[in-house]
């Protein structure tokens, strides 16, 4: 317990200072449940309910379940909670679907349960809240909502019964969810979900327990569900042997806790939080056809994350070095993984640079004396590490390299064994010396790029900051340097275009006097980088730009000023969701499309961009199962209804047939609004290159929460480049995000260049995820954002991947496919003999010389494509590639055996030379 409140402790500080959170763990045992009829009601409440904006349209439902157990509760309003004492004084709270929640609540809630509070909560809790809150929640709860399933699934008993739960009929049935991730110690799950594995649909523990559905909702469970598991909780609680800390009585309890949800309602009202009068009363939802009203939100959506970072924390492999939590198999296995996959990279990314040296001549013993002072100019991030480079020549490299390689493989071998002996806190320090060992073994001053895209986003601030054509030919210096090829260069944010437009109704105000978009297309090509305008597409404005302008953080931007009935709503009449920080336009307007057309219309053919990308192409995000829905403008509601005889406000998820239906209709109108796009910008500008910013979600939950169908667009040939914005902090995190769309067999002929987010990860890291995506089947990458693009990297990129003196400058993937895959074909063939040359594995001759005969007969038919692409060389490659790729892995048995992970490597980057042969073709660079 000292260890634990320790660590709390520190947590807190961590909020105080920097809004971060280190999690920490439940070490406490689980006493076994009473489960009794309900207490009855007493003169004094029992139970605390916290009323807030994101419950508060499902607050019917929640108060006749309430009012329907019989116990006698009191209403806290969470924009009330700023300390403890605002939590109640009662002994059990609970927090039905609120998901956001501030630093200073989460810190006040552990201070409440730390004096004998105990707590009961449903649904996503704190999801939308900063990664801090949500790290320490998971402390408190025992656990955390991983993911939301799709369908209405049955929960059940465990394997292992509880008895006093599993004994319980009326506490199972038919619920619509989520996955509960429990925490390993001090937490047990007394139901779990009737589906694969049998994950957790509950999680208690000795103060908490967390329902995996959205509580008090008819979408997603049955009043009498809903009350037995509430009674059940309440009844250990109320019943439980208090410990020597059970609720301390904080004095002067809340101010505001009401025994009735109305005289909450007032108090809130009194503040000026919601007014009975306001469109936003959950009471009073549009009902016409005519758009809601636009208002201001109810509460301050949190200003630390965007909807992809928590996309990021449900990947996240997390290594706290000093911790002694239990590891488990899974987590085991990932740990395991992860450096023999860092391993892989480490190898890889010198076999790249060892071949190229030695295909101009250079041997090893030359090398030491061509390559000085390897590691002089290493990154300080790698620098600061605690095992500094053996040597600092090329030779010497490899020698280190074979070194650190075999240290780490002894900590390999030991991690199992430390596991076994419940040395946890040993076991993840080893993991994380050898990832530090591993990690200088990258050789980061040599160049060993290939021809891929290396793009990069400029964002406004960096266009703003940059004040002129001349601080602009600055950033585009260091561009160059580092090797970068290709620029989304932020053209549309918030409404406003970065140049004086004659479509736009307003120049963004922070530019004064020039016209970035003009000055950056002529500095960008002096380089030889292409620069393609990075648009939002149905996001109209921003409260973070409005608070930057200084005006109302209402504001919707100056388009949906001029034109309110263009925009969207959601389901209470909010034009911005809550929580979120956009207004959108309504995609079903053909007022909007036409204006959006005709805009893009006036850059690419006003100015001479390379590309086109369309970002915000989607809706906002949405939960259905917890009501949160959006769509609901002028236009969509009108064409719904002629559609259906129905105005889409008056359905919910538990109408299936008419839910899919307006899921369906408002995916269309972004599907055809990008084909809308590509075909009419096409006809001006053949050569544009049109790509997209998207989410890497699952696809069918990816269509219900923001109505997003990329497959489609790149099936159908709309786009040619997918953007996933595939954003992590650790190399792990990013394999497991971008993964499935990289052997994706939905994308056609489209070329997929995963995104990679630069703030808060370490230079050294940086490089990891490049290495990565090279030793993938992708064509390239793309850095969010330039703001972030610091010296540390541009040094970086500049020794591996800038530009070296040479007459003809390197083709990229997208503008000229064919020679792409000549050249990366050529420097899998110098890694091949090197490899041969150099290895100690005992080939026969022949096996080698069968191997370069087709390797030379497939490289013979690509450089002819290259050099003159028809549609006969074209057939020749392809069919010359199929065959060395059925063949591939016999003519590398035994080197499957000795590194089965550089053999997968070169096998991704055929399928790389496959999918650019296949993009070429679509783009119709093929002479008859």
């Amino acid at each position: 317990m000292k260890y634990q409140e320790e660590y709390q402790k520190n947590a807190k500080l961590q909020i105080k200072k920097a809004g971060l959170f280190i999690l920490s763990f439940n070490f406490l045992i689980l006493n076994s449940f009473s489960i009794l009829p309900v207490r009855a009601a007493t003169e004094e409440p029992v139970l605390s309910v916290v009323y807030g904006q994101e419950n508060a349209n499902q607050w019917t439902g929640i108060s006749d379940r309430l009012q329907a157990i019989g116990v006698k509760y009191c209403v806290i309003p969470l924009n009330d909670v700023k300390s403890a004492a605002d939590w109640g004084d009662r002994g059990v709270l609970f927090l039905p679907n609120v998901e956001t929640l501030t630093p200073t609540q989460a810190i006040a809630l552990e201070e409440w349960m730390s004096n004998g509070g105990r707590l009961i909560a449903s649904g996503p809790v704190g999801n939308l809240s900063s990664p801090g809150v949500r790290q320490l929640l998971r402390s408190l709860l025992g656990g955390y909502w991983g993911f939301s399933l799709s369908d209405t699934e049955q929960i059940k008993p465990p394997k292992t019964d509880i008895p006093e739960w599993a004994n319980q009929t009326e506490l199972f049935g038919k619920v619509r969810g989520g996955v509960m991730i429990p925490n390993d110690m001090g937490t047990e799950s007394p139901a779990v979900w009737n589906s694969k594995d049998n994950p957790a649909a509950v999680v208690t523990t000795e103060r908490s327990t967390l329902l995996g559905w959205r509580w008090g909702t008819n979408a997603a469970s049955a009043a009498e569900l809903d009350n037995a598991w509430l009674k059940a909780a309440l009844n250990h609680y109320l019943t439980a042997p208090a410990p020597s800390n059970r609720m301390k009585k904080v004095a002067g309890g809340s101010q505001n806790c009401s025994t009735t949800v109305a005289a909450a309602s007032r108090a809130e009202e009194q503040r000026g939080s919601l007014s009975p009068s306001s469109p936003s009363s959950p009471s009073s939802p549009p009902k016409t056809a005519t758009a809601p009203i636009p208002r201001p939100l109810t509460v301050k959506p949190p200003t630390s994350q965007e909807a992809i970072d928590q996309l990021e924390q449900a990947v996240r492999l997390d290594v706290a070095p000093n911790s002694n939590d239990p590891i488990d198999n899974n987590e085991a296995i990932a740990l395991q993984q992860e450096l023999e996959n860092l391993i892989g990279r480490v190898e890889s990314a010198n076999l790249a640079v060892l071949a190229d040296a030695a295909n101009e001549g250079v041997g090893i013993s030359e090398q030491k004396q061509s390559s000085r002072n390897l590691g002089t100019d290493t990154p300080q991030s790698v620098k600061e590490q605690p095992t500094q480079l053996a040597s600092t020549k090329l030779g010497g490299l490899v020698r280190s390299k074979d070194q650190a390689l075999a240290q780490v493989r002894v900590i390999a071998k030991n991690l199992p064994i430390l596991i076994a002996q419940k040395n946890y806190a040993l076991a993840r320090q080893q993991w994380l010396v050898a990832k530090t060992i591993l990690w200088q073994q990258f050789p980061v001053n040599l160049r060993q790029a290939q021809p891929e895209i290396r793009a990069i986003w400029l964002d406004r601030g960096t266009i703003v900051r940059a004040g002129s054509k001349a601080g602009l030919a600055q950033i585009f210096d260091r561009l160059a340097q580092a090797g970068i090829n290709t620029v989304f260069f932020e053209t549309v944010n918030a409404g406003y275009t970065i140049y004086p437009s004659q479509v736009a109704k307003e120049q963004n105000p922070l530019i004064r006097g020039w016209d970035p978009l003009a000055e950056a297309v002529k500095l960008a090509h002096e380089r030889d980088i292409e620069l393609h305008a990075w648009v939002w597409t149905f996001a109209a404005g921003n409260q973070r730009h409005n608070e930057i302008i200084n005006v109302n953080p209402n504001y919707p931007g100056p388009v949906l000023a001029a034109h309110p009935d263009w925009a969207n709503y959601d389901n209470l009449g909010n034009m911005i969701p809550v929580g979120q920080t956009k207004p959108f336009f309504d995609p079903a307007n053909p007022e909007v499309r036409q204006y959006l057309l005709k805009l893009y219309e006036e850059i690419v053919t006003h100015y001479n961009v390379d590309g086109l990308q369309l970002d915000y192409i989607r809706y906002p995000f949405q939960d259905p199962s917890a009501g949160r829905t959006y769509g609901y403008g002028k236009a969509a509601r009108a064409q719904f209804q002629q559609l259906t005889g129905v105005d889409p406000i008056n359905i919910s998820p538990s109408q299936p047939e008419l839910w899919q239906k307006w899921t369906i209709f408002r995916t269309a109108q972004v599907d055809s609004f990008v084909a809308q796009v590509s075909q009419e910008l096409r006809q001006k500008r053949p050569n544009l290159i049109l790509s997209v910013a998207v989410f890497p979600l699952p696809e069918l939950e990816r269509i219900q929460k923001i109505q997003q169908n990329w497959e489609t667009w790149a099936r159908r040939g709309d786009v040619d480049l997918i953007v996933p914005m595939t954003y992590a902090l650790d190399t792990s995190r990013f394999q497991r995000l971008a993964q499935p769309w990289i052997t994706s067999k939905q994308l056609g002929a489209t070329l997929l260049v995963p995104g990679i987010r630069l703030l808060s990860l370490p230079t050294i890291g940086a490089f990891d995820q490049l290495q990565l995506v090279r030793d993938l089947p992708v064509s390239g990458y793309a850095l969010f954002a330039a703001d972030n693009f610091n010296n540390e990297l541009q040094k970086l990129f500049s020794s591996t991947q800038g530009r070296v003196q040479s007459t003809k400058s390197e083709p990229i993937p997208h503008r000229q496919p064919f020679q792409t895959a000549a050249i990366r074909y050529t420097a899998l063939q110098r890694e091949w003999k090197f490899v041969f040359q150099n290895d100690q594995l005992q080939r026969p001759a022949q096996t080698i010389s069968d191997f370069n005969n087709q390797a030379e007969i497939l490289g013979s038919a690509l450089n002819q494509l290259a050099a003159s692409p028809s549609g006969s060389k074209l057939i020749v490659a392809r069919a010359s590639l199929t065959r060395f790729q059925s063949q591939f892995r016999v003519l590398m048995s035994q080197e499957l055996k000795s590194n089965s992970y550089q053999v997968k490597v070169w096998e991704n980057r055929l399928v790389t030379i496959e999918r650019l042969l296949r993009y070429g073709e679509r783009r119709g660079q093929l002479r008859p």
